[in-house]
């Protein structure tokens, strides 16, 4: 492909990745009540949606993947403040119960064992929880599922405008 064929490419993602911008803009003025400076998720998120193969059920198969990350970073973090009084010890030795556990997904049904974005949802999770003053794990989990949603129907959109666009202007 020629790189005047691919501007109308690039453009559509400059736009798409400026709209995003707008949307959390829009979100950390309060004009929808999130918590504040998540668009980052978006951006991965869309990521991980090319990640997956670029399909709608591969997407969905992502927001699972999200959804199972989320709820396994809270069974973490719940389970090492049970065992606080281990101090250094107790979060390294729930991840060494836990961590195993999550990683059978990999052999698991096909909608449930993507477990890169399992590990990236968790990873957010722990980042808003451990940075984002005030989070809870309820404020957390709709904030980060809701960005993550953005971010893969963005992927969606990309995917979705660039086979349009080549099937008519570059594929003929």
């Amino acid at each position: 492909m020629t790189a005047k064929k691919y501007f109308p490419i690039a453009l559509f993602i400059g736009l798409q990745a400026a709209v995003l911008q707008a949307i959390d803009q829009a979100i950390c003025a309060g004009i929808v009540p999130l918590f504040a400076g998540g668009g980052w998720i978006s951006f991965q998120a869309w990521a991980v949606y090319f990640m997956g193969g670029c399909t709608v059920k591969n997407g969905v198969r992502a927001m699972i993947g999200y959804v199972i990350g989320m709820v396994a970073s809270i069974a973490i973090i719940f389970c090492g403040g049970q065992l606080g009084a281990l101090g250094f010890w107790a979060m390294p030795l729930v991840l060494l119960v836990l961590v195993p556990i999550i990683l059978y997904l990999d052999i698991a049904p096909e909608m449930i064992n993507f477990v890169p974005a399992v590990f990236v949802g968790a990873g957010v999770f722990f980042g808003i929880m451990s940075y984002i003053p005030g989070a809870t794990f309820g404020n957390a989990f709709i904030s980060e599922g809701i960005y993550a949603l953005i971010g893969l129907v963005f992927g969606w959109l990309t995917i979705t405008f660039r086979g349009w666009y080549e099937a008519k202007y570059v594929n003929k």
